[in-house]
């Protein structure tokens, strides 16, 4: 474990702790790269909870070891089963406890923020899922509590009044919000990043911010273009930006047969995600096979795992 931290930042590192690392304990940040569990939740789970706990040095790093990972790795199985994170203590000490019945907080979640949506509560909105974001992983996050909501809130505004008003008050405040995040992420971050384009014209493409926030959240720096590009000006912006691929997304049909002309010039991998894909399934299947590195994803977690599979991310 001694490449765990670079040379120079472990000469500002205690003896005790550089001993620890060279006899394979892990620091958390290598822990959070193993994992995908940042260092934020990481703690959280520790302080609230008490699912894990590291050994600590006298000046009280945290230094975790292949169990640890092990533990933390199972309780994202819990997880994504869409157990709540604080039920996750007692599955792990007694799983024979575990039913179907088991009661989770992702519905109480969903209401607190469909209520704060429905009374244009910025605040509630805000500090809950705040709150949530230091206790999941953000692919947990988005399947059990974000994705599902988007689902309810379009369900509730088919012919619903005032459905436009809260669709506005809750789409500029999700834009606003991980755009912040996304903005904070790219200054850390010094690599090629994703270009991604809202390809349907539609002002406000929620999933669209889903999928770049995923993508920063993996250390990948992004580019968010919240309107159609012309063709001959992605090629444009590919050339100035040289990002590792283009990302496109749509939750409408598009004019397929202008797709050769928009990528013509874009050398680099391409992806089309959202329902469009669902939309042109077949059209766009017989597509991968015609133009070179293209690829397809129906949602954010999709594009997520697509993108992690082909070394994008």
């Amino acid at each position: 474990m001694k490449n765990a931290l670079d040379s120079s930042a472990s000469e500002d590192l205690g003896t005790d702790f550089k001993k620890a690392l060279d006899e394979g304990w892990l620091p958390i940040r290598e822990v959070a790269r193993q994992t995908g569990v940042n260092a934020i939740t990481l703690r959280a789970w520790e302080r609230r909870y008490g699912l894990i706990v590291p050994q600590r040095t006298p000046k009280g790093h945290r230094l975790f070891s292949a169990e640890h990972v092990q533990r933390i790795l199972t309780i994202l199985t819990w997880l994504n089963r869409g157990v709540a994170v604080s039920q996750v203590k007692q599955l792990l000490d007694t799983p024979q406890a575990f039913s179907e019945s088991v009661e989770n907080d992702w519905q109480l979640l969903r209401q607190t923020l469909l209520q704060a949506v429905m009374q244009l509560t910025e605040r509630t909105l805000d500090d809950t899922v705040n709150q949530a974001m230091a206790l999941y992983p953000p692919r947990t996050l988005c399947e059990q509590l974000l994705m599902p909501l988007l689902t309810e809130l379009e369900q509730r505004w088919q012919g619903q009044f005032g459905a436009q008003m809260e669709r506005v008050f809750f789409y500029s405040w999700l834009r606003s919000k991980f755009g912040a995040r996304i903005y904070h992420n790219n200054r850390q971050l010094h690599t090629a990043p994703l270009l991604l384009i809202n390809h349907s014209n539609l002002p406000l493409e929620p999933h669209l911010w889903l999928t770049a926030w995923l993508i920063s959240s993996a250390d990948c720096p992004v580019e968010v273009f919240d309107w159609p590009l012309p063709a001959g000006e992605l090629a444009l912006a590919v050339d100035y930006l040289q990002p590792r691929g283009v990302l496109l997304y749509s939750s409408k049909a598009i004019n397929l047969s202008q797709l050769p002309k928009l990528l013509n010039g874009v050398s680099c991998p391409k992806m089309i995600v959202g329902p469009t894909v669902c939309i042109h399934q077949a059209e766009l299947s017989v597509r991968t096979s015609e133009i070179a590195d293209l690829y397809l994803a129906e949602n954010p977690l999709a594009a997520h795992q697509v993108l992690a599979q082909r070394g994008l991310i």
